[in-house]
């Protein structure tokens, strides 16, 4: 299985384009559209994204996470082995909060260029080839190097941001195992703790655990970005 994370959106063709080199090179790998609205040009909020959806996939399986604004620079190009499943992207953070999670994580630099390489599409060029080769089992040890530390190395432990608007309008943290009876504040509102929509009333704001771990606000048939004007990158105070 190979996953696909990006910040590439769905109305253009970069998806596809990178799925054409995936069928190419693996054709009887099944693809999974994880997300193509990651946060715009932010590998941090995309890295604790990242590291809370990987356990919900099966170990062995390959992840192409592209979020890149540094493409065609002299930023490196990784793989990494984390918690039993692949990794393949740009050393730009996006992979070193479930680097950073896992003891057996172990970490290679991509060496190989292909002769065609876009300096704006390495997800397509460089990484798809790459991860392919992965999830065929076909490991590609001549065109990797062993490392012993990415170049860019966010913090393992929680982001105390909001990392994430998803299209109702909740707002995601990158905050994980919050107690019941935490005071939890965001744009300069207190919310109150709530199991699920139905278990508040409507247009009441709330914060609970969502379904991979976070610390996610919301308000019950309303968006919480649009009500206390949350944006990817604002503070999220937790006091336990």
């Amino acid at each position: 299985m190979i996953v696909l994370f990006t910040d590439f959106g769905t109305r253009d063709p970069y998806v596809g384009q990178v799925k054409a080199q995936l069928a190419a090179h693996a054709p009887a790998r099944q693809v999974v559209d994880l997300l193509h609205e990651a946060p715009d040009f932010d590998p941090h909020a995309g890295a604790h994204l990242l590291a809370a959806f990987a356990p919900g996939f099966p170990p062995g399986c390959t992840f192409l996470a592209v979020v890149d604004p540094g493409v065609g620079t002299p930023r490196g190009a990784v793989v990494v082995l984390a918690g039993g499943r692949w990794f393949v992207g740009p050393d730009n953070g996006l992979l070193s909060v479930i680097a950073a999670r896992h003891a057996d994580t172990r970490l290679w630099r991509i060496t190989w260029k292909p002769d065609a390489l876009s300096s704006t599409f390495h997800g397509r060029d460089l990484f798809a080839p790459i991860a392919a080769a992965i999830a065929r089992g076909d490991f590609p040890a001549d065109k990797v190097v062993p490392i012993d530390r990415l170049d860019v190395e966010f913090d393992g432990g929680d982001l105390a941001r909001v990392i994430y608007i998803d299209h109702y309008g909740n707002a995601w943290s990158g905050v994980r195992s919050v107690p019941q009876n935490a005071h939890v504040s965001a744009a300069g509102e207190r919310f109150r703790h709530g199991e699920s929509f139905g278990r508040v009333g409507k247009g009441e704001g709330f914060w609970f655990i969502n379904s991979v771990g976070l610390l996610e606000l919301a308000v019950n048939r309303g968006s919480a970005a649009k009500t206390f004007g949350l944006a990817v990158g604002d503070p999220v105070e937790v006091r336990r």
